[in-house]
């Protein structure tokens, strides 16, 4: 579990396909490296995966089949930026909101527009998830918790502070662009469990 606040921005060293479908991920942030623990989970772009070797500087996953083609991490290539988020422990407080690390889909930005310091930026997403987001309620984009600012059919905007477009992928983000997308949990819940009820007179 995870709270969608990003500990660090990194970016990838090498992308490789394991001739199986899946990918080998390797990651570089000399910060965070030195204090990982070989199967601790780590949120990179809003996805769950498990530490599977580090070294002083980097880290490697392994990304399966499922995971390369729900997410955005089929298209990931050298270099590229990624946000990352240790997982929430007992204690920890919670700034973000709840969020799993399991992708619902992939959306792409719309449209980017600045007012002072300020960035609205509107998201594409499918339809079947319009029923999931509400004013006011939370998003996760590449793993950064965020609150919906406008929702509308097949889309929705967020404003995005200096801090977020300074410490997240988000800030270089270009219109067309796909990212990560997880619903709030607890509306994923309600809406299951409303679709299940029986109305009996």
């Amino acid at each position: 579990m995870f709270t969608g606040l990003i500990q660090a921005k990194s970016r990838v060293q090498s992308i490789v396909d394991d001739g199986h479908g899946g990918r080998r991920l390797v990651a570089v942030e000399p910060n965070m490296a030195p204090t990982m623990v070989l199967g601790e989970s780590i949120a990179v772009n809003g996805v769950c995966l498990t530490v599977v070797a580090f070294t002083a500087e980097t880290f490697d996953f392994q990304v399966g089949p499922e995971t390369v083609q729900a997410t955005t991490f089929g298209a990931l290539t050298d270099g590229a930026a990624l946000n990352l988020e240790r997982a929430l422990r007992v204690g920890d407080p919670i700034g973000g909101h709840f969020v799993s690390g399991h992708v619902d889909c992939v959306g792409s930005i719309l449209e980017r527009s600045t007012s002072g310091e300020w960035e609205t930026v509107w998201f594409a997403h499918p339809p079947e998830f319009n029923d999931l987001l509400v004013m006011k309620g939370s998003v996760a984009i590449d793993g950064v918790s965020l609150t919906l600012a406008k929702v509308e059919p097949n889309k929705f905007a967020v404003m995005l502070i200096p801090h977020t477009l300074a410490h997240t992928t988000l800030g270089s983000k270009k219109v067309g662009d796909l990212v990560n997308l997880e619903f709030d949990l607890l509306a994923k819940h309600v809406q299951k469990l409303f679709r299940n009820l029986t109305v009996t007179v």
